[in-house]
């Protein structure tokens, strides 16, 4: 497994423990490795970059779970390239070398997006390596690189959730909280558009789903089921957190300016740090993504482990 310290991974970890599977995981550091060894894997040492100690701990293996990329909707193509693109390639190399059979990777909607709403989207939409947004762009390229490595002893799939949330994240709700507590966060056009949502158990659920299940070379999106109205959701996931969700709203229009005058500024200065507004947060922020995933639930036997209502409940009862 790739990814295991993180979110998902951790919570991937714990799940594949609870069902007595033995694990190894890759870790690029000290507490990397304590951390996916304290969950219950073997940890491997090693790096993305690092095709040879990858392959030598999947050796024996059955199951590749590639989980770790680049996050983030700022930074520079180069550091997007290595971390999605070039990642995902060399676990490939090294699930093929090492002989494993199933290869999962954990996709995103993002890959998708290049700046329009989504309405009951399905796996039938085009993945948009064009995208101006470098995460969407990468992590497309990086499932167009998995599903295309489908054959020759290794089965590929890829499993997409969208906006994942659940106790324990460290990646979407900090950065929100964030925003929120220092007075930069505002809602886009009152943030009543429509999305779905995939608690973290979800997730691992589906990938799960899609080793045992998953035809090969083909793409699931797993949700939480019905879509959500954005700010109600929100709303809702920052009071569980002890945080309050603010009032304040500005037009998409206002929004948009400021995020396209943000990357430009930003790209040829260039300025420290990222733009306070970037195209892909605002996508996120103002954008309907409501996507249909009856392929999972048909082909995968796939359907939601973990409900709303349990998921706040549980981040309540750990932030109180």
């Amino acid at each position: 497994m790739t990814g295991g310290s993180g979110f998902i991974g951790g919570r991937l970890l714990r799940r594949l423990a609870a069902d007595g599977v033995r694990v190894r995981a890759l870790a690029r550091s000290d507490a990397s490795a304590a951390k996916v060894s304290e969950l219950g894997a073997e940890a491997v040492h090693g790096d993305l970059g690092n095709t040879a100690s990858m392959a030598a701990g999947a050796e024996g293996c059955d199951v590749t779970f590639h989980l770790a990329a680049h996050l983030g909707d700022w930074g520079t193509r180069e550091d997007f390239e290595r971390g999605n693109v070039e990642g995902t390639r060399n676990t490939l190399d090294a699930s093929r070398q090492a002989g494993v059979a199933h290869f999962v990777h954990c996709g995103t909607e993002a890959a998708i997006l290049a700046g329009q709403a989504l309405n009951g989207a399905d796996e039938t939409e085009p993945l948009r390596p064009d995208s101006r947004a470098l995460y969407s762009a990468t992590k497309a390229e990086a499932e167009a690189l998995v599903r295309a490595a489908d054959g020759e002893g290794m089965r590929t799939v890829a499993v997409r959730p969208r906006f994942v949330w659940g106790k324990g994240d460290t990646t979407l709700m900090p950065e929100i909280i964030a925003a929120v507590e220092s007075g930069k966060f505002a809602w886009i056009g009152g943030g009543e558009h429509r999305t779905s949502i995939t608690h973290v158990d979800n997730v691992v659920e589906g990938l799960i789903r899609g080793a045992e299940q998953g035809a090969g070379g083909e793409a699931y999106f797993v949700t939480d089921g019905d879509p959500v109205v954005f700010r109600e959701f929100l709303t809702e996931l920052l009071a569980a957190n002890g945080v309050v969700a603010p009032d304040r709203s500005v037009p998409p229009w206002v929004a948009g300016a400021i995020a396209a005058g943000g990357e430009a500024a930003w790209r040829l200065l260039p300025l420290k740090g990222s733009p306070p507004l970037t195209r892909f947060a605002l996508w996120a922020a103002s954008k309907d993504c409501v996507l249909d995933d009856s392929k999972a639930r048909a082909d995968l036997g796939y359907a939601p482990v973990v409900t709303r209502e349990q998921g706040m409940a549980e981040i309540r009862a750990s932030a109180g």
